[in-house]
């Protein structure tokens, strides 16, 4: 099990969503510690306050997860307040809407510097720690959109694929060690990330029409729970599976990809009806 009492879990991108979720199915698990971090203060305290578990140590932290220097020093302030990591799960994320012709060169960079810099940064400045215990675990959060990649998505998909790449390399590098890697591929999950998603500086839409794409992607796309994923992806970690994939929509949608990889989103495009299409 990767799981023990001795394990200290460190989670970014806590404030909601699957971070938030993880973090209450980890107060369940008679583990030492949580660190919690996240950008959003107000809802951090929010997510201390579900967690209430007096024989838990449960720390919080403001991070910007894009940032190298507050990223390195979020290792060593965990590491100074529990004495030790076993696990790092990099779950942060933000989305961008538009085209590449309608997204700003600083909108995806903002993108790349959360969703795939906060991955290598949190995978980077733990790992020293990680290896000075007797069993440790990587977890980095990619997407179904690391699978696929319909239109209007390029960056959050650069990103995703990123993340991929980056941990599935990382976990060949580390086999044989006493640290388990697993990449997670999440479908359509009912957070908050598609509500705060940046709009591209070009993206010709109105309020309205913004508010009215989100709504749908909400009710069409978002089929699982933040607890329902939460709990997959625990299991995963006890069982230090490699590719963790949430949701009957990613399961599908993956094997799609692999068995038709030239014309796969034409055949999600028909089955969807087109609702994976931001255009």
């Amino acid at each position: 099990m990767s799981l023990t009492k001795e394990s200290v879990v460190v989670i970014t991108g806590a404030a909601s969503g699957i971070g938030r979720a993880l973090a209450v199915h980890l107060a369940q698990e008679s583990i030492a510690g949580i660190a919690i971090a996240d950008v959003n203060e107000k809802e951090l305290k929010e997510t201390e306050k579900l967690v209430n578990d007096q024989n838990l140590k449960l720390t919080t932290h403001i991070v910007n997860v894009g940032n190298e220097d507050e990223m390195r020093k979020f290792a060593e302030d965990v590491i100074n307040q529990h004495e030790r990591a076993t696990h790092i799960i990099n779950n942060a994320g933000v989305a961008l809407g538009g085209s590449v012709a309608e997204v700003s060169i600083e909108d995806i960079r903002w993108l790349m510097d959360v969703n795939f810099w906060g991955v290598v940064y949190g995978s980077k400045f733990f790992l020293p720690h990680l290896e000075k215990e007797k069993s440790a675990h990587i977890v980095n959060i990619s997407s179904l959109f690391g699978f696929i990649a319909p239109p209007g998505q390029a960056t959050y998909c650069a990103s995703k694929f990123a993340v991929r790449g980056f941990t599935e390399s990382l976990r060949h590098e580390l086999e044989g060690t006493k640290i388990s890697v697993s990449v997670v591929h999440p479908g359509g999950v009912s957070t908050n990330i598609a509500n705060t998603a940046r709009i591209g500086k070009n993206v010709l839409l109105s309020k309205e029409q913004i508010a009215q794409r989100r709504a749908l992607e909400n009710e069409n796309l978002a089929r699982t729970s933040p607890a329902q994923a939460a709990e997959i992806i625990l299991k995963g970690i006890k069982t230090k599976n490699p590719r963790i994939i949430v949701g009957f929509d990613s399961r599908l949608l993956s094997f799609i990809n692999r068995n038709f990889p030239k014309r796969y989103f034409s055949i999600i495009d028909f089955i969807s009806g087109g609702r994976l299409r931001s255009d």
